[in-house]
């Protein structure tokens, strides 16, 4: 059987999401320019969020945090994971194929439930009529993210990492199709994104069938497999379904604003980049590496998987945050100021993004924490944590939106990310040793700490001394490169010298696997 090569394995699923992200830059700025925020946009934002909501139950959310411990855990033993894992792609593929179907037919009620602020005004049915368009994508994004569990499991982490990739190829080769011909931008990107996860679905199952899982619809089989994988996906369902009311409060607050939804978005994209290609890159390693060591008994190696796995994650996340506190603006502007966005989109967006950056250490911490819950198939107090955290969402971003506007939404998911990695946080004291950082974790911490607000300052500074660059249009995009090159050689340079990191010790694990 394949192992799994932990820094190998992060490497691999980080650089494909940091190729997705930067892909998913390049579609952002082109929405931006040729929609630009307004109706059109607020309605493709509000409908693109309802697949990618329900995927939090059916794709990488709860359903995965059940099925990959419980698959990787037959594959360890050799209990014929192949056969559970058809059991669970014919359950999964029945039931998403049944709420895409009903999805469709009650598209409006779906969307007054959600973006409530629409409702009156042609938002409501443009949102209605995209929804419709864009919301099969759940079940193609569903069983595609099946495929890649299996394929993580097996330690095969490229195709699956990859699959994303295809959603941005899509969008933008639509949307530079449309900016050629002149047709209707919107039209093109609301098809772009069903035929985008067909096409994810392909690879992903190609590759499992190649790995050995060839896997076909096939009649439901209710067993007892079944019912342990649904007893253990229910919490972990509830909790992700308690995670979206967060966000459908903090749109329902956001729409009652003129061009708040599309400036949400696109801050939102901006600090998800860091939170992808770190957070979601270890959080994918982590989780099927941590159940293979627990069913060996491998305590020593889980405890130093999940300590490494925080040190890398905190060591890029940590500077990424400062830069999004340091140089919002300067971020914004340059990606996403042109076309239809002008100079009070960016400063609205800057606001935002300021905020997120927060709370990116604390989205990035839950990505580690949360694993050592899934590896002992505890989701029940992650949803109890969850509920939580969705109280002090609801109550800020409905509190606080009389007194600071449209930018309470995302204080709200702020402080409710740093409640949620609290709580996380405090009941995983009780898993042993396995689930505590070592003593080289402890010590380097705050070195990282201390080189990320090192290269804070570097980054002020020398943004201040290019705001004549950053003025000249055509030099804008050179001016941020230059800032960015300065500030990740301050924040290397000041780490080596602290002893945050050292540069052989990852080219060392790379070359072990880990």
């Amino acid at each position: 059987m394949k192992s799994i090569r932990l820094m190998s394995g992060f490497f691999t699923v980080g650089v494909w999401t940091l190729l997705s992200r930067i892909l998913g830059f390049v579609r952002e700025v082109m929405i931006l320019s040729l929609i630009g925020p307004g109706p059109l946009m607020d309605a493709f934002v509000a409908a693109f969020r309802l697949p990618n909501m329900f995927r939090r139950f059916f794709a990488e959310g709860a359903f995965n945090a059940a099925f990959v411990p419980m698959f990787s855990k037959r594959l360890e033993a050799g209990e014929d994971a192949a056969k559970f894992a058809q059991n669970a792609f014919s359950g999964l593929f029945f039931m998403v194929a049944l709420l895409t179907a009903l999805g469709m037919i009650f598209m409006p009620g779906l969307v007054w439930l959600t973006a409530e602020g629409f409702t009156g005004d042609g938002r409501f049915d443009l949102t209605v009529g995209f929804g419709r368009i864009v919301f099969p994508y759940i079940l193609f994004m569903s069983l595609s993210a099946l495929f890649s569990g299996i394929l993580n499991a097996t330690g095969r982490f490229a195709v699956a990492a990859a699959a994303p990739v295809l959603l941005n190829v899509f969008v933008i080769s639509a949307l530079t199709f449309a900016a050629l011909t002149g047709g209707a931008a919107i039209n093109w990107l609301i098809w772009a994104i069903p035929l985008a996860g067909m096409a994810q679905l392909a690879l992903t199952w190609r590759a499992a069938s190649q790995a050995g899982f060839s896997l076909r619809p096939k009649r439901p089989r209710w067993n007892k497999n079944m019912r342990d994988l649904v007893v253990i996906a229910l919490p972990a369902a509830l909790a992700s379904g308690v995670m979206q009311i967060n966000l459908v409060v903090g749109q329902l607050v956001a729409s009652q604003y003129e061009n708040a939804v599309s400036w949400l978005f696109a801050a939102d994209r901006l600090y998800q980049l860091p939170l992808g290609v770190v957070g979601i890159a270890v959080g994918v390693v982590l989780l099927p590496d941590l159940s293979r060591r627990m069913r060996s008994g491998d305590n020593a190696g889980a405890q130093n998987a999940l300590s490494r796995a925080a040190e890398i994650s905190l060591a890029l996340t940590i500077p990424s945050a400062v830069a999004l506190m340091v140089i919002p603006l300067t971020l914004v502007s340059v990606l996403f100021e042109r076309g239809a966005s002008g100079t009070d989109d960016s400063a609205a967006i800057a606001t935002a993004v300021m905020i997120y950056g927060l709370g990116l250490p604390a989205f990035v911490l839950q990505k580690i924490v949360q694993p050592l819950y899934f590896a002992r198939e505890d989701t029940r107090r992650p949803f109890y944590f969850a509920l939580v955290a969705m109280v002090i969402n609801a109550v800020l971003a409905v509190g606080l939106a009389p007194w600071v506007g449209w930018l309470a939404p995302a204080m709200a998911t702020t402080v409710a990310g740093w409640g949620m990695y609290g709580l996380l946080a405090i009941g995983a004291r009780g898993f042993g040793d396995a689930a505590r950082v070592d003593a080289r974790f402890r010590r380097r911490i705050w070195r990282i700490i201390a080189a990320s607000l090192i290269m804070g300052a570097v980054l002020w500074f020398f943004n201040v001394q290019l705001n004549t660059l950053m003025a000249v249009p055509w030099w804008r995009g050179l001016g941020l490169l230059i800032l960015l090159c300065i500030g990740a050689l301050a924040y290397f340079s000041s780490g080596q010298m602290l002893g945050a990191f050292k540069v052989s010790e990852f080219k060392a694990a790379m070359r072990r696997g880990g």
